[in-house]
């Protein structure tokens, strides 16, 4: 059934009806569809198309019809509508009779799907964001505990200089850390709200549409009407981002089919990740890299497409758009498949670790270092590359690797050369050398375990760290990771609209004595140091930073609601806070609690209270309710060990 029949005389063809109907792939925004209807409703009823009692009735009927789809997806593709826009709006008259049919009063398909796509585009972005922050997760376990495992470095396929397979692993954290950087930034420019914009020209009803946008979960509204029911930016900008990210996953894949292959033995793949030969029964194949390598052009092509799709396109809306859900959806799904079966990979990689030091030990990959020492002997490296050159031509000729030349083999090309060349030339010195920023030496891969971001490698001191640097490497990775779990989990800053939620939720434990109360002035002034957690939509918890001198903050007021404690949404605020101290450039950063053991799991430490000065003190002042000798003293030192 088509919701625009009046103009015709005929009825469409079967097999137009086919070409045409989008129903068996934009069904999978039914429950955006119902979630937009609803916050339509309510629009037109503060403006006087629907009364009281017409929005009540209404609103339970989409509520039961989203309950009924969430049950079961599929029941939607039995129906002949045109597209999930008509299905809904069918079932709503059925279930309401003439009042479903006022629902569309202002509204157009125009603003409609563009509303549903963003929608369904944001709440997918958050489950991409986990898995790349898991798959992140991953390749630094995986780089944790082959961190001392050498392995020979490649350029053009030709071994060249020893690295670390934990150095391997790290490459491809940045590379998914820029993917997380791409994500992000996509997902916040299609975070505008393209409902209330009608066919092309507007709405004639007075509809605010910002109100209208934060009841669905939007930062503001769309700006311009023609732009925002013909704009598929955020389409083409998530593709671009799964595209980008799918090229890494498949260098990760190929990387790992050559060091899996027998001519390598480099690492063995997990059975569970692999498959068989129905001919030959010694094989075991890494089909699961070979499948990722292959989905990636899978995913290019649904890019590709899009951008084919609109380069042409005339303002404002063309039917030419409804080829951009079937693409998207099908690379971002498959996008998110491949980072969850690299999971998998990485999980359960076997490394051979004599393997990769033979092949580190062959192929002269100790050249350059023969190069670097006569360097320190005053010879220009021009002419220390040459020299070497002609080195490597003798050890090939006798057979042998460099450091296995005899010292008098290797004085017939410089006299420079003494007998403390030899401990330039071992695989240990080759590597540790490394020490630059950057670098694959154990301590600089040590420290790039722990930072992982480009502002904390900036800082990072000159030379090989020692072991407390090392410790707060390791606690500083773990520092941003968790800030990233908690932005995917939607700890945001708070914004003015949250402040009457933070009002309530920080006084009701302050009733209860948990903390001290805050007004609501104090709140608003406060407001731009304040975070907050959500779950479907919803503020559920807050958090703040008060800054009391350079390099010194206290977190205060960690609250979570009562239905929705235990689901991470606590330590996701105070992890998200230390990452904007970190940002800040704090150093300490301290709490009172009467819950220590909860701050220790985050990594706090206890402190003597009367070590803070008299201000904190007053600032603090414990609760009425509690022995103030219960009251411990915290604190989480950024950029120092502990």
């Amino acid at each position: 059934m088509a919701l625009w029949g009046g103009r015709f005389k005929e009825k469409a063809s079967v097999q137009f009806k086919k070409f045409n109907d989008s129903l068996p792939v934009d069904y999978r925004m039914a429950v955006q569809d119902i979630v937009g209807s609803i916050a339509w409703a309510q629009a037109i009823h503060e403006v006087g198309v629907l009364n009281d009692g017409e929005l009540t009735r209404l609103v339970a009927a989409l509520n039961e019809l989203k309950e009924s789809v969430e049950e079961n997806p599929k029941q939607i593709l039995l129906s002949d509508a045109e597209d999930i826009h008509s299905w809904v709006e069918i079932q709503l008259i059925e279930k309401t009779g003439d009042l479903g049919k006022k629902l569309h009063t202002g509204r157009s398909r125009n603003d409609q799907v563009a509303t549903d796509l963003k929608l369904w585009c944001k709440e997918t972005g958050g489950e991409l964001l986990f898995a790349l922050v898991n798959l992140q997760q991953a390749m630094m376990n995986l780089a944790e505990r082959e961190k001392d495992t050498v392995l020979p470095g490649y350029t053009h396929l030709q071994r060249a200089q020893p690295v670390t397979f934990g150095h391997w692993c790290l490459a491809y954290v940045e590379m998914f850390n820029r993917d997380i950087g791409r994500l992000k930034d996509a997902l916040y420019r299609l975070d505008v709200s393209p409902l209330g914009s009608g066919a092309l020209a507007g709405t004639a009803y007075p509809i605010d549409r910002n109100a209208l946008a934060s009841r669905l979960g939007f930062r503001t509204a769309t700006m311009n009407s023609l732009d925002a029911v013909s704009d598929r930016d955020h389409v083409i900008e998530l593709l671009a981002a799964a595209s980008i990210s799918m090229m890494h996953l498949s260098r990760f894949a190929e990387d790992l089919v050559f060091y899996n292959s027998g001519e390598a033995g480099f690492v063995e793949m997990s059975d569970l990740v692999s498959s068989g030969s129905s001919l030959m029964p010694q094989k075991k194949n890494p089909d699961a890299c070979e499948l990722i390598r292959g989905k990636a052009g899978r995913v290019f092509g649904s890019l590709t497409g899009m951008l084919t799709t609109m380069k042409a396109l005339a303002l404002a809306y063309n039917k030419d758009m409804q080829e951009d859900k079937e693409g998207l959806f099908d690379a971002l799904d498959t996008w998110q498949e491949c980072m969850e079966m690299a999971v998998l990979v990485a999980d359960g990689l076997k490394v051979n670790r004599s393997r990769t030091l033979a092949a580190a030990q062959q192929g002269y990959a100790n050249a350059t270092e023969l190069a670097d020492y006569l360097v320190g002997k005053d010879i220009p490296f021009r002419e220390a590359h040459h020299i070497v050159g002609e080195v490597v031509l003798a050890a090939i000729e006798e057979g042998c690797p460099l450091e296995d030349l005899t010292i008098s083999q290797l004085q017939e090309f410089s006299d420079k050369i003494e007998q403390d060349v030899y401990q330039h030339l071992s695989i240990e010195s080759t590597l540790d050398k490394r020490e630059a920023l950057g670098g694959t030496s154990r301590s600089q891969v040590e420290k790039a375990l722990a930072t992982g971001n480009e502002k904390i490698l900036n800082e990072q001191v000159v030379g090989a760290p020692g072991k407390q640097q090392i410790k707060v490497a390791l606690k500083q990775v773990k520092q941003r990771l968790n800030a990233q779990r908690a932005a995917a989990m939607s700890v945001r800053r708070a914004r003015m609209s949250d402040v009457d939620k933070i009002h309530q939720l920080v006084n009701v434990q302050a009733d209860k004595g948990e903390i001290l109360p805050r007004t609501l002035d104090n709140i608003i002034h406060d407001v731009q140091n304040f975070v907050v957690a959500e779950l479907d939509g919803v503020v559920v918890g807050c958090a703040s930073l008060y800054i009391y001198q350079t390099g010194l903050a206290e977190i205060r007021s960690v609250v979570v609601d009562e239905p929705a404690k235990n689901q991470g949404q606590g330590e996701a605020l105070v992890q998200y806070l230390l990452e904007f101290a970190y940002q800040m450039e704090l150093k300490q950063i301290i709490v009172l609690t009467y819950i220590p053991d909860y701050f220790t799991k985050l990594g706090f430490s206890a402190i003597d209270k009367s070590s803070l000065a008299e201000n904190i003190i007053e600032d603090s002042e414990p609760s009425p309710d509690k022995d103030p000798a219960d009251e411990i003293a915290m604190e989480y030192v950024l950029g120092q060990g502990k």
